[in-house]
């Protein structure tokens, strides 16, 4: 969808205006100058679609056409594959909540993924299979059984491979991860419990050895080490400093102790060479004048680097649910609740006993209290639909970031490690109204950063 290339619109001051200039779209807070859509000229479910992911309470009468093409863009697998969330928004997709760039899918990219566990989705094994491998670290020959095993300590590294290169297949491609193409490789550091520093280590000495075999570019560390430290004096994070001086990208999450007085960083995430990533809370919209801080942690570290120094969301992000798992039954019985005629309330319930104990005691309520007891539990659970949840924590940040990153090095292979974190840094958006120290150089910007990756 264009727009004409020159609409005039008189509009009242939106509360957009404080994150733009003059002429800012009222969704997406972005300057557009006069590339603007009449809302007139728009069908009408899209024109609601994108009315409801306005933040403003004054009328508008015109969009960007940013706006106006992504809307129409992800209209169907909204309206078809999207749930609801607590106040009444549709759970958007990274991607679209990102404006990532969609030429770029992380092809020929491999991304390292150090985890408590992980699970073989969907996501990442259909229609092809693109876990690389997968290792052990505490089995002396790396068994692949454990893999299978949907216990708890699969469920985060699962959550965070397929936040960041996840295809969506199980939504019709709506909550794909940024890098839906890209490859991955699978280390579990732990069976279960805190993830040590020296877990952490043996997993980066292990990518470190086989990084030619499966042509590593990323490794993604949701984890986090014992206690503040120099780099000087840790072995983990000299560790860190020897993988990026041989082509390795490391990605480390911040943590999420911003609430403590001491909002500890701690390594690897600590490492200087380290790209660290706090968290964005966008309250799941478009609109940049509602994008507000996370609670994650934030330096200057020990030896007063910047840490963290870009941010991405870290709350509403869509994640999978691990398979086989009460969770998963759970949210496979309020979903199909939730479609379900009122009629055919009582019988379901019926027929799965014991997977919610609510809804069994109030079988004999009508079908208008087991609605609310429904929307409480998906709203309780977070769930999205069947297959997806939304999730919270810098732990999916960092693959977030590690997914753009697998953009640029699809779009420039060339691109050393220290050339991608300037241009991170380079192409990131600060927050107005919100300490430096906490976003460092701010909002990733995924267009942006590929954009300059071509041209570096």
């Amino acid at each position: 969808m264009t727009a004409p290339e020159s609409l005039q619109f008189s509009r009242p001051t939106l509360v957009a205006d404080i994150a733009a200039g003059e002429q800012v779209c009222p969704v997406c807070s972005r300057e557009a100058k006069n590339e603007f859509v009449p809302l007139a000229a728009l069908p009408d479910d899209l024109r609601n679609l994108i009315c409801a992911n306005a933040s403003d309470t004054n009328a508008f009468q015109k969009v960007c056409a940013r706006c106006a093409r992504l809307f129409e863009r992800a209209k169907a697998h909204i309206l078809s594959d999207a749930a609801m969330n607590k106040d009444g928004s549709f759970i958007l997709s990274t991607p679209l909540r990102l404006d990532s760039d969609e030429r770029f899918t992380g092809k020929n990219v491999t991304i390292a993924f150090l985890d408590s566990g992980f699970y073989p989705h969907k996501d990442l094994t259909e229609p092809e299979n693109r876990i690389l491998a997968y290792q052990n670290m505490n089995a002396t020959d790396g068994e692949v059984a454990s893999l299978w095993q949907p216990d708890v300590a699969s469920w985060h590294g699962m959550m965070t491979s397929v936040v960041a290169a996840g295809n969506g297949g199980l939504s019709n491609g709506f909550y794909r991860g940024i890098a839906p193409e890209a490859n991955v490789v699978l280390v579990k550091l732990a069976r279960t419990g805190r993830i040590t520093e020296r877990n952490i280590q043996d997993g980066l000495e292990w990518v470190l050895a086989h990084r030619e075999k499966f042509n590593i570019r990323i490794v993604n560390i949701s984890a986090g080490g014992d206690f503040e430290q120099s780099y000087l004096h840790d072995s983990l994070s000299q560790t860190v400093e020897d993988c990026v001086s041989l082509g390795l990208t490391i990605v480390c999450a911040v943590g999420n102790a911003g609430h403590i007085p001491t909002h500890p960083v701690f390594p690897p995430a600590s490492s200087p060479s380290a790209i660290s990533v706090g968290g964005l809370d966008d309250n799941n919209s478009m609109n940049r004048a509602k994008r507000g801080m996370y609670r994650s942690s934030y330096g200057p570290t020990l030896d007063g680097l910047q840490k963290p120094e870009i941010i991405a969301p870290s709350i509403w992000v869509p994640a999978p649910i691990l398979p086989d798992t009460p969770t998963a039954q759970q949210a496979a019985l309020l979903d199909v609740l939730d479609k379900a005629e009122d009629a055919d309330l009582h019988r379901i319930i019926e027929a799965n006993p014991n997977l919610e104990l609510a809804l069994d005691a109030a079988l004999d309520r009508p079908a208008h209290v087991i609605r609310q007891i429904i929307a409480l539990k998906l709203r309780d659970e977070n769930v999205i639909t069947r297959h997806y949840k939304y999730v919270d924590g810098t732990s999916f940040a960092a693959p977030i970031v590690s997914s753009v990153i697998a953009q640029m090095l699809e779009a420039n292979p060339a691109l050393t490690p220290q050339q991608i974190k300037k241009i991170l840094i380079s192409s990131a958006e600060r927050l107005p109204h919100y300490e430096v120290d906490r976003q460092g150089w701010g909002v990733i910007d995924p267009r942006r950063a590929v954009e300059m990756a071509v041209g570096f």
